[in-house]
């Protein structure tokens, strides 16, 4: 059912080659998110559990 309803779209190969970019973009962009982050501010987050104000 599912094999032949997707070869019956033109150009399927396409969504796999989109999604693995996404994907790859995502973590890229997340990676980059973290390398630059302010590393005072993730110290404060970092110790705002054990603070008792």
């Amino acid at each position: 059912m599912i094999k032949n309803s997707l070869s019956s779209i033109s150009d399927v190969a396409i969504f796999p080659i989109i999604s693995m970019l996404i994907f790859v973009s995502f973590f890229v962009m997340l990676g980059v998110m973290v390398f630059k982050a302010d590393k005072k501010y993730i110290k404060h987050m970092e110790e705002m559990p054990l603070n008792e104000d």
